[in-house]
């Protein structure tokens, strides 16, 4: 028997597959039940628009392939066919349906039109109200009160910034069109600037967002998260397993909640969430000195990030050499400015106009660790989890403990156990009552 660690392989291999599966299984629920029109107008982005496609399936919703003429010259209705596993409609006149209106069927059928890539030709007819294609018919003709349309556009960065198509983009949002914005970059034409659709995960992300409960609407959240790194020479440095994996799946959650969301990062290699503002830190002192001004603004602050306890008294301005006794220098250490307590105990928090909440890594005792750290930082909410066994990790379990007592959140993919702690914070945010 393989042996890995302190654990058999047949337990380890359980565990690793227990972690894919749970991985698996979120992704699979962000879209879950949706049916999701995808138009595809012309342009060369209609390749990301298969990537795009695919990425809907999988994350559970059910894809109706919609394409215009134009958009068949990039791409063909056979490969769309296969990544949404659909017959594709490209014609108002297609007789498939029984009472041969397509445009009628297919927009009542959908929770959601997306068009992905949405050229500028595209938003002129929105704008017009045109309807000479069968996608820009079934845009015309969707219930606008139950089927959005959410508009990925794709054009060169001239187009994109000329006032004809900016004023057309202002009038289809203030018809209730929702623009998913554009990327800034190498185009296809071989100029670089604004206009490029977004890539598809990114367009996934916007997607998923709009479909969560706006929980935290007109909320400015906090979060820090990640490790922090605390320099003993120019090359050596004292720091701790955390991955930030919680604390980015928690920022991306906040801002799917609808809050305006600021993300304090140690030094991780974490891309950032989707619409989320970041601003990276290296030791302690300078995630403090990044909080600290940030809390006067934000309404909810989470502390999750491993902050050193810490910190060398002096780092060394060179690599400290060996002298051959086999013996390490000795260091002296001062203690690190406490993020969490400071912002907990300010003139905010107190008054309620900021509501806080904690999170302790601990290695045993995690209800009374988490209950005794609650009561010194003097937090609303603490959130408790066993570091080694989340570190690095897709998944993780936690421990809820408030004036109430506690609660768990069991173990499943840190995408998933981020959702449910906002959830958990907006309700508990009206009371901000700390006894």
């Amino acid at each position: 028997m393989k042996v890995v660690g302190n654990c058999n392989y047949r337990h380890w291999a359980s565990r690793r597959w227990r972690r894919q599966t749970l991985c698996y299984i979120a992704a699979m629920t962000d879209l879950a039940g949706k049916h999701i029109v995808l138009g595809l107008t012309g342009g060369i982005a209609c390749y990301k628009a298969a990537e795009f496609c695919r990425a809907l399936v999988k994350a559970g919703a059910s894809v109706q392939v919609v394409m215009t003429q134009a958009a068949e010259q990039f791409m063909t209705p056979v490969t769309m066919q296969a990544l949404s596993n659909r017959p594709v409609f490209t014609s108002q006149w297609d007789a498939r349906a029984d009472n041969n209106m397509p445009h009628i069927n297919l927009s009542r059928e959908a929770d959601a039109i997306v068009v992905a890539p949405c050229s500028a030709d595209f938003v002129v007819k929105l704008a017009h109200g045109a309807a000479d294609d069968l996608l820009a018919l079934m845009c015309l003709a969707r219930p606008v009160e139950r089927v959005p349309l959410l508009l990925a556009p794709a054009m060169n960065r001239e187009m994109w910034a000329h006032p004809a198509t900016q004023r057309n983009l202002a009038q289809v949002q203030q018809d209730g069109a929702v623009l998913l914005g554009v990327g800034h970059g190498d185009q296809a034409c071989g100029e670089t600037g604004d206009g490029r659709m977004l890539e598809p995960q990114e367009l996934l992300e916007e997607v998923v967002a709009f479909f969560q409960p706006k929980r935290l609407a007109g909320q400015k959240v906090l979060v820090t998260a990640g490790p922090t790194f605390e320099a003993i020479d120019p090359v050596r440095g004292i720091t701790n397993h955390s991955s930030g994996k919680m604390g980015f799946a928690i920022a991306r959650a906040a801002r799917e909640a609808g809050a305006e969301v600021t993300l304090v990062a140690g030094p991780v290699a974490l891309p950032t969430p989707r619409g989320v503002r970041r601003i990276n830190v290296v030791s302690a002192q300078n995630m403090y000195d990044a909080v600290i001004p940030l809390a006067q603004e934000a309404t909810i602050f989470i502390a999750t990030a491993a902050v050193a306890d810490w910190r060398p008294a002096s780092a060394s301005q060179e690599k400290i050499k060996k002298e051959g006794s086999g013996a390490p220098p000795t260091l002296g250490f001062t203690e690190n400015p406490d993020i969490l307590a400071t912002v907990a105990q300010s003139e905010r928090a107190h008054s309620g106009a900021l509501y806080c909440v904690g999170f302790a890594a601990e290695s045993h005792d995690l209800l009374a660790h988490a209950t005794a750290k609650r009561a010194r930082k003097g937090v609303p909410l603490l959130v408790g989890n066993i570091g080694p066994a989340t570190f690095g990790q897709d998944d993780n379990a936690l421990l809820l403990v408030d004036a109430q007592g506690h609660s768990e959140l069991p173990r499943a993919s840190k995408r998933v156990l981020a959702q449910q702690l906002i959830e958990q914070i907006a309700v508990r945010h009206p009371d901000r009552a700390m006894p």
